[in-house]
């Protein structure tokens, strides 16, 4: 026998609170992760949510698990990139590409790059093997892009680690400013060309892309 239409109005009522609730969760952490980091106590998203810690553990059952929600546009985003990068023909423009989007991630949300970190697995060897194969694939992209004679010889897969450093803090400081954000990546961008290569760089860093992600 079908439901009756007052329980079907009430069920989807249920389900609609629910969405709401898993949004605003969702809007709150953004937000609190961005201003305290993602290691925040949970009850500070709920509360920014205005939803009980009841509720929020619900939805969400772990801090990971709210983490990856959280930002689940992004990395696939930035999964997305890498992707992009390497199968892209012209290397430069690979190169380039992931460089940009990256930054546009940290510009749009500040939270984001401790989330990227986060999603790495929480098991030691796990989580260097993953950090081992990431630091090759990066390798890779800046070697294509020397041998095609577009990016200087004697840039390092450690400068991107820089380049998103130093990018985080002017996002920290101008939070607003995609204008600065856009000229620094940039100059940055002009600099690391090979045709703008007229004096060597210092030393590298031992600085490595999962620290300058931050």
């Amino acid at each position: 026998m079908p439901a009756a239409p007052s329980r079907l109005r009430a069920q989807d009522d249920l389900r609609a609170d629910a969405r709401r609730n898993q949004e605003r969760i969702l809007v709150a952490a953004r937000a609190v992760f961005a201003e305290r980091g993602i290691d925040a106590p949970m009850a500070t998203v709920a509360r920014r949510a205005g939803v009980g810690v009841a509720t929020l553990y619900r939805r969400f059952p772990n801090r990971d698990a709210l983490v990856r929600a959280a930002f689940a546009r992004q990395m696939a985003t930035c999964t997305r990139a890498f992707a992009e990068a390497f199968a892209d023909p012209d290397p430069w423009r690979g190169f380039r590409r992931l460089i940009e989007v990256v930054c546009e991630l940290q510009r749009e949300e500040r939270g984001f790059p401790a989330a990227f970190l986060a999603a790495f697995p929480d098991d030691a060897v796990a989580h260097a093997q993953l950090r081992v194969a990431a630091d090759r694939e990066l390798g890779t992209l800046v070697r294509r892009a020397q041998e095609a004679g577009a990016l200087r010889a004697d840039f390092r897969p450690s400068d991107l680690a820089v380049v998103f450093l130093a990018h985080g803090g002017l996002v920290t400081a101008l939070p607003a400013d995609g204008a600065a954000s856009r000229r620094l990546v940039a100059y940055l961008l002009q600099a690391f060309r090979a045709d703008a290569a007229s004096e060597p760089l210092p030393a590298p860093s031992a600085t490595s892309f999962f620290q300058g992600a931050r």
